[in-house]
């Protein structure tokens, strides 16, 4: 019987009748010496998600900066953000009507109109040009000897306008504005020039609250009239008519520019 020949001995493990093919050991240090391509794309694929799950796992493991708050801190948390969040949303939705009112021609045209007859409006007021009405305060000042002081009724005034007087007008007959002055007239006050008499009414619009208590803190206009002997009342009104207006001077030789 003839001797098979060193090619054609089978390696040790090898099945009987394998006919000499490679093993499992043989084909697993194939791989490992030389790997194919697609042996390589898995290799790094699964290196790739293992490092993402190492990271995952750390980073939740780390992330305690909510672990010490109570239940109700939380619910607060999120009830503030959710406030805040509504209220960018709101403001988003806003200035979004209003670039869309201004890109219309038409609608901007518009829109700009309504805006300068309010600033116009609140111009008016402001001047004395125009009567107005609205919730206030009338404030009596009863002065029988005439001891009252003029510089005490512009203070008076001055803290009236800082606690949001919108407009004031004294005995229905000269209204108050910017420049207004107060001085001694005869046997009373003269205010722009017109003279009055006691009592002297101001009528003035705004918060009456407000204006109240500008009238009483310590060291104000009633105790500073107390002080001279001069009555005061202050009476918070729903409804305060202001009827007298500032006639302005036409000018001579400036006209508008542009």
């Amino acid at each position: 019987m003839p001797e098979p020949r060193p090619d054609q001995v089978p390696e040790p493990g090898a099945a009987p009748g394998s006919g000499g093919g490679t093993t499992g050991r043989t084909r697993l240090r194939d791989a490992l010496l030389r790997p194919s391509r697609g042996q390589l794309v898995v290799a790094v694929l699964l290196a790739v998600v293992g490092f993402a799950g190492i990271v995952q796992v750390r980073t939740i493991d780390s992330d305690d900066t909510y672990s010490g708050y109570r239940e109700q801190d939380l619910i607060d948390l999120l009830s503030g953000i959710a406030g805040t969040t509504q209220r960018a949303e709101a403001e988003i939705a806003r200035l979004e009507q209003t670039r869309d009112d201004l890109r219309s021609t038409t609608t901007g045209r518009t829109t700009a109109l309504e805006q300068a007859q309010r600033e116009a409006r609140t111009l008016a007021v402001l001047a004395g040009t125009v009567p107005v009405e609205g919730p206030g305060l009338r404030v009596t000042l009863t002065d029988d000897d005439g001891r009252i002081e003029p510089a005490d009724v512009v203070d008076m005034l001055q803290e009236l306008r800082t606690a949001g007087a919108e407009a004031i007008e004294v005995n229905d007959e000269v209204r108050v504005v910017v420049d207004t002055f107060v001085d001694s007239g005869g046997d009373g006050l003269a205010v722009d020039g017109v003279r009055l008499s006691s009592p002297y009414v101001i009528d003035v619009i705004g918060a009456p609250d407000t204006l109240a208590g500008a009238m009483s803190f310590p060291g104000g206009p009633t105790e500073r009239f107390g002080e001279e002997a001069v009555e005061v009342e202050a009476e918070e009104l729903e409804s305060v008519e202001v009827t007298s207006v500032v006639e302005l001077d036409t000018p001579s030789f400036a006209d508008p520019a542009g």
